[in-house]
C-alpha cells in the first residue's frame, strides 16, 4: 500500500507540474502581449506638442537680466514664442507690473496692473516669433517689483491662460 501511495503521489506531482508549466506559459504569453502592447502604444503615440516662451534682455540674450533700476528708468526687453505643437498656435502677450503683493501662479497674476497687450499672432508649427523691444518703467520705488509676461492662447473667440514668466526688480530713487 505504501508503494501505491508513492506511485500516486508521483503521478499527482507530475500532473501538478504539467498544470504549473501550462499556467506559467500562459502567464508569460499574456505578459509578453501586454508589454508589447505598451511598447507599440508608446511608439505610435506622438509626444504632445509644446510652445516655448521666453524673455530676452535688451541685447536679445537670455542672460544678465536687470535686477536694479531707478524710478522712471526705462527697462527694455523682448519676448519670444516658438510653436512646436504640430498645429497652428494663436496667442497674445500681456505685460503686467506687480509688486510684493502680487501673486503669480499657474493660472495668471493676481494684484498686478496690466501695462501692455499685443495683438493676436498666429504661428504655424516650427515658427518662431520675437516681439519688438518692449519698454517699461516704474514710477514708485520699492523692492520686489515685477515685470510679468503672460502668454494667452487664443482658441477661436476664447482666450486661455497658457504660461507666465517674470523678472524681479529693486526700484530705487
Amino acid at each position: 500500500m505504501n508503494e501505491i501511495n508513492k506511485k500516486n503521489e508521483k503521478k499527482d506531482l507530475a500532473i501538478n507540474n504539467k498544470h504549473f508549466e501550462k499556467l506559467l506559459k500562459i502567464c508569460l504569453i499574456i505578459g509578453i502581449v501586454i508589454v508589447s502592447g505598451f511598447i507599440i502604444y508608446y511608439i505610435l503615440t506622438p509626444e504632445p506638442g509644446y510652445a516655448t516662451f521666453g524673455i530676452l534682455n535688451e541685447e536679445q540674450k537670455a542672460e544678465n537680466y536687470p535686477t536694479e533700476a531707478l524710478v522712471n528708468e526705462t527697462i527694455s526687453f523682448y519676448v519670444t514664442v516658438e510653436n512646436q505643437m504640430e498645429r497652428e498656435f494663436s496667442f497674445r502677450i500681456e505685460i503686467l507690473k506687480g509688486d510684493n503683493e502680487t501673486i503669480v501662479n499657474s493660472s495668471g497674476s493676481i494684484n498686478a496692473l496690466s501695462y501692455f497687450n499685443t495683438t493676436k499672432t498666429t504661428l504655424l508649427h516650427n515658427q518662431f516669433w520675437m516681439s519688438d523691444s518692449l519698454n517699461i518703467s516704474f514710477s514708485q520705488p520699492g523692492a520686489k517689483q515685477r515685470i510679468i509676461v503672460e502668454l494667452w492662447e487664443i482658441k477661436g473667440e476664447i482666450e486661455v491662460f497658457y504660461n507666465n514668466l517674470y523678472l524681479w526688480l529693486n526700484i530705487t530713487n
